[in-house]
């Protein structure tokens, strides 16, 4: 195989492809990206079989065949090549990469040893706008759970509700709800989450197909697929958690209260919640913490509702997250008590919710 290529072009559609590839595995072939260069085209694949990325280049094939590489070494290599043209040629059992200069030698994994991954199946895929769901996907992902022993709560629900489509994450301590009405792509999915981080990084486009099948949902654009192996169980039921009313609500200028929790997280860590004493007033935000110290500050916040004075608690990270999530200048933070979940939204705005526990001390 023999191809001729620009190098940037390259280097983003191998940079792409190899997102997919296994980091950790036992799998020596799962860290390499499958390269197949006929008809003008070098197309390539990563996978993990969990997480599959096929994306494609534009190229000179002056001998066309196939290849199994390292992705991570190959991408390396290509990105510290100088501008301009460069050559692949595969040449005994090694890849040879060179132009304006350097050259590479590769060796080669055995091809015949990489997994046969089917066919991204996309007929009947939903074409919907891909920048509005990658924000959303950003919204909600935040929530989703990094615990293993977990699976259920590693992933995305996607679902249809009344009005559209909605995506819904947690990790038991946290819910975050992302509605997109006038939009349905079918059976509801569990998604993992780690997949669909790769969603802004490879296939995103202006226009994306999505298509969920048994087993798998499929992402595609122009820039190429990505195929996300769905997980097996039944997310919580999350509706129940979602209180009917609260008596109380808090508003608050985005950007100064992220200032101030940034503040408060300087002292708090995981274990050490920072403090909420809400009066009809005034809202003080306080740390605390014996070994270390702490941080107190006045708040600048219009509080309407229900209520004498709250002192609520909260993780700082968790807080963080979902303030950042919200869009807009003014976030809404909706109270009840001590014990119940808060939720943070957009002042008015109903497509976002951020549901927090509180802590307990």
């Amino acid at each position: 195989m023999h191809i001729r290529a620009d190098r940037d072009d390259l280097a983003e559609a191998f940079g792409r492809a190899n997102r997919g590839a296994g980091v950790k595995t036992a799998l020596p072939t799962l860290q390499g990206v499958r390269c197949q260069a006929e008809d003008g085209q070098l197309e390539i694949t990563g996978s993990d079989t969990e997480v599959t990325i096929r994306t494609s280049a534009k190229v000179e094939v002056l001998e066309p065949g196939a290849f199994l590489v390292p992705g991570r070494v190959m991408t390396d290599a290509i990105r510290k090549m100088p501008e301009g043209a460069v050559s692949v040629r595969l040449e005994d059992g090694a890849v040879e990469l060179s132009g304006n200069g350097p050259t590479f030698t590769i060796r080669v994994l055995a091809l015949e040893d990489y997994p046969k991954l089917p066919e991204p199946d996309l007929a009947g895929a939903v074409e919907v706008d891909g920048n509005l769901l990658v924000e959303a996907l950003s919204q909600v992902l935040v929530a989703a759970s990094n615990d293993a022993s977990r699976p259920i709560l590693t992933g995305v629900l996607m679902e249809n509700y009344e009005e559209g489509l909605r995506l819904v994450a947690t990790d038991s301590y946290r819910l975050a709800i992302r509605n997109l009405p006038g939009l349905q792509v079918g059976d509801a999915a569990l998604i993992p989450a780690r997949g669909l981080k790769e969603l802004a990084r490879t296939v995103a486009a202006e226009q994306v197909r999505v298509a969920i099948r048994e087993r798998e949902v499929v992402f595609a654009s122009d820039r190429g697929s990505l195929s996300i192996r769905l997980i097996e169980g039944t997310f919580p039921n999350y509706r129940q958690l979602l209180p009917d009313d609260y008596p109380a609500a808090v508003e608050f200028d985005k950007e100064r209260i992220l200032e101030a929790v940034g503040r408060a997280a300087v002292v708090a860590d995981d274990h050490i919640p920072v403090r909420l004493n809400i009066t009809p007033d005034a809202v003080e935000m306080s740390v605390s913490r014996n070994d270390l110290g702490g941080e107190v500050e006045m708040l600048e916040a219009t509080v309407s509702g229900d209520l004498d004075e709250l002192n609520i608690a909260f993780n700082a990270r968790y807080l963080h997250d979902g303030i950042s999530a919200v869009p807009g200048p003014v976030i809404r933070m909706e109270v009840k008590d001590s014990n119940r979940p808060s939720i943070i939204r957009a002042d008015g705005g109903r497509s976002f919710r951020y549901l927090l526990m509180p802590v307990r001390v």
